[in-house]
């Protein structure tokens, strides 16, 4: 194989195939994320909002919202030839969190995907892969409208890691969504391999 390609005569080799989850909170553009990136049709398990919900759900900054995911989203992207994304969409709701150990197994990173206007809806996302050791990055969705703030200021209000990359985009533009993915394949390979450094010393 030379940079993703076959060799003539030899056939194709089988791409490796990863697993991305993109988390964050009720409304931060998940499920827009997914869609805007997937080669196939994505599969999604939006439920309307209904009035049983209003007690549990806190609608506020996200008032027009009128579903919700229920179980998760599903998209492909081939990056390569020989390099293909599965991504899976967790429920933003904390009443579906109990979906996310599921969703996590054989993970090999995720996008925790926030909203300036409220990050404090990403914490429980940012928790819950620090706790389980699953290299993340913070995507800021820039909503239209939003204030746009510093990097080195979200970060600080996050909490997040020195080694723990922060990227802004749009989830509903394609490159745009392609540079978060691209970075945080990047930030999982390379916290395997420190971690296969510290093993072997």
């Amino acid at each position: 194989m030379i940079f993703g390609r076959s060799e003539r005569g030899k056939p194709p080799a089988e791409p490796v195939t990863l697993k991305i989850l993109v988390a964050g909170g009720f409304g931060v553009g998940k499920t827009t994320l997914v869609g805007a990136v997937s080669e196939i049709r994505p599969l999604r398990t939006e439920e309307l909002l209904t009035e049983a919900g209003r007690p549990v759900d806190d609608l506020s900054g996200v008032e027009t919202k009128n579903t919700t995911t229920v179980a998760m989203d599903f998209g492909r992207i081939t990056l390569r030839e020989d390099l293909v994304l599965y991504l899976f969409g967790t429920p933003g709701q904390e009443r579906f969190w109990f979906m996310w150990d599921e969703l996590a197994e054989g993970a090999l990173g995720a996008v925790v995907l926030a909203d300036t206007r409220r990050l404090e809806d990403c914490f429980a996302a940012v928790d819950y892969f620090e706790r389980r050791s699953i290299p993340f990055l913070v995507g800021v969705n820039c909503f239209e409208g939003a204030a746009r703030y510093p990097a080195d200021d979200i970060r600080r209000a996050l909490d997040l890691d020195p080694d723990v990359p922060l990227l802004t985009g749009d989830a509903r533009d394609r490159e745009s969504v392609k540079t978060i993915l691209i970075g945080v394949v990047q930030h999982a390979m390379a916290q395997a391999a420190q971690r296969r450094q510290t093993v072997t010393t």
